[in-house]
């Protein structure tokens, strides 16, 4: 039915959890529908990259999509691909030697921008998932190096370059950042900038909600005939 291409950092890499982090349980949870339904299935890349910035992800972006282009031999018939990117916590990090943060603000805008115009040639389906906040207390500094800091206030500025990106660009928003904050966010973290796997979890849920309800994938007929039982 579609691939869909999941872009960004350790988080979508999936540090710290046990199952391999949020795009690795969407990957896991669509592997499963498909069994149950050989009609319904999404086949989930998870082309996340420990460290990456925006500048990293421009740079391999085209790439990478183009090397997971699918088309049938017999038809020509070219497979839908879905596009997630999820990238910004590392470009937000104050790096205290340089007095300056790793990407500067206008530098991410024109990144994300770039990033964007590239993903929208090759699908009409793109998801930006936005920097959920962190745990101060543990990221001034980060306890893996004392040299990079994390702040709410500075990832609430990246986060909201984001949506206006994609505002502008036309370009799904999953506002990671604020629902994260409806919760006792401190708990689903594992090092104050990294989830942990119930964080993970929570993110996993959040982003195939959402992708359901706003269209960007289908409803499985299982799932449906299920609910339908439930009435």
């Amino acid at each position: 039915m579609a691939r869909i291409l999941v872009f960004g950092d350790s988080i979508v890499f999936g540090n710290w959890d046990e199952q391999g982090g949020w795009a690795n349980r969407l990957k896991n949870f669509y592997i499963k529908e498909s069994l149950n339904n050989s009609d319904y299935y999404y086949m989930v890349y998870n082309i996340g990259v420990s460290g990456d910035t925006s500048k990293e992800l421009l740079e391999r972006f085209e790439y990478e999509i183009q090397h997971r282009l699918w088309e049938r031999e017999d038809t020509g018939e070219k497979e839908e691909i879905i596009i997630v990117i999820s990238i910004g916590k590392n470009d937000a990090a104050f790096v205290k030697s340089k007095n300056c943060f790793n990407i500067t603000l206008d530098n991410f805008n024109l990144n994300v921008k770039k990033i964007l115009i590239i993903a929208k040639k090759y699908s009409a389906k793109v998801v930006f998932i936005g920097p959920a906040c962190v745990d101060e207390k543990r990221t001034k500094p980060a306890k893996w190096d004392f040299n990079i800091e994390y702040g709410n206030r500075e990832i609430e500025g990246y986060n909201e370059i984001i949506r206006h990106c994609c505002d502008s660009i036309g370009v799904h928003f999953v506002n990671m950042y604020e629902e994260f904050r409806k919760l006792d966010y401190k708990e689903l973290l594992e090092d104050g900038v990294h989830p942990n796997s119930i964080g993970h979890k929570k993110m996993f849920e959040i982003i195939k909600d959402f992708l359901l309800d706003k269209g960007v994938v289908e409803e499985n007929k299982r799932l449906e005939s299920l609910k339908s039982k439930d009435k």
